[in-house]
């Protein structure tokens, strides 16, 4: 009986929030809901045009897909208008449907503001990194130095990202990482063109290597400038690699007009 009053008591004390007054205390967002049909061809598309398992000119088939699928059109033709805007598939009138050629002109500036924050966030690692935290940057490199030598370059560029993504967490700025992801796609997707290149996966790896020497020594200035020499080779092979692919790219500017920052 005593309990029961006490619990009764305690409803009382308890204020409840009146109707559309903001919230207070710990934050709460919805997560964890199931992905749509749509949502799912949307991610499975995009992975494998980002990735290059579909290479710019592909032909892309509402109906095969579906049937592939075992679903209707409909949310392929949604995931499809997704990717429109997003420039990773282009619609030609009396045509059909492809997978997007590489616009130039979004590479030099995306590189760019890549490179600017993650000069940022490589400041900040050598600022705050621990014994631990430089161990597991070596452990990476060493895995991108395996992967290297036997020229996977799926897995690679996969390592590749797990290091940039944990210089910006031990940077303490892992929403700068998370912006990158946002805007760098069409980099991404040039990018898987040059790792073919005899000796280039290796490069990346001392570049990465010396970037992490800099971290461990606490050099703030020496950290920034290899991470901004490493992501300034990048932007520097836009031009040799649209013509070796010319039939992957859209030649939206001049190549001569590609500015070099």
């Amino acid at each position: 009986m005593a309990d029961n009053l006490n619990e009764a008591g305690a409803r009382k004390k308890q204020k409840k929030r009146a109707v559309n007054t903001a919230p207070m205390g710990g934050a709460r967002f919805s997560g964890g809901a199931a992905l749509t049909l749509s949502e799912i061809q949307y991610e499975r598309l995009r992975a494998a045009i980002i990735a290059m398992d579909m290479l710019p000119g592909t032909p892309i088939s509402e109906k095969n897909i579906a049937l592939e699928q075992g679903i209707s059109r409909t949310p392929i033709r949604e995931a499809i208008l997704r990717l429109t805007k997003e420039k990773l598939v282009e619609v030609v009138p009396k045509s059909g449907t492809f997978v997007a050629r590489i616009p130039i002109s979004s590479l030099p500036e995306t590189t760019i503001a890549r490179r600017a924050l993650e000069a940022v966030t490589t400041r900040s690692a050598a600022r705050y990194a621990r014994r631990s935290q430089v161990l597991e940057l070596h452990a990476v490199i060493e895995r991108q130095r395996e992967l290297a030598a036997l020229e996977d370059i799926k897995e690679f560029h996969e390592a590749d990202e797990d290091f940039h993504a944990m210089v910006a967490t031990i940077g303490k700025l892992p929403g700068l990482w998370r912006l990158i992801q946002q805007v760098k796609f069409q980099v991404d997707r040039f990018r898987r063109l040059t790792l073919p290149e005899k000796g280039r996966m290796m490069m990346i790896v001392e570049e990465h290597a010396s970037v992490v020497r800099a971290i461990e020594q606490k050099n703030e200035d020496l950290a920034c400038l290899c991470m901004e020499k490493h992501l300034t080779g990048l932007q520097l092979q836009i031009a040799t690699v649209a013509d070796a692919h010319p039939n992957y790219f859209i030649h939206d500017i001049d190549l001569d007009d590609i500015p070099q920052i």
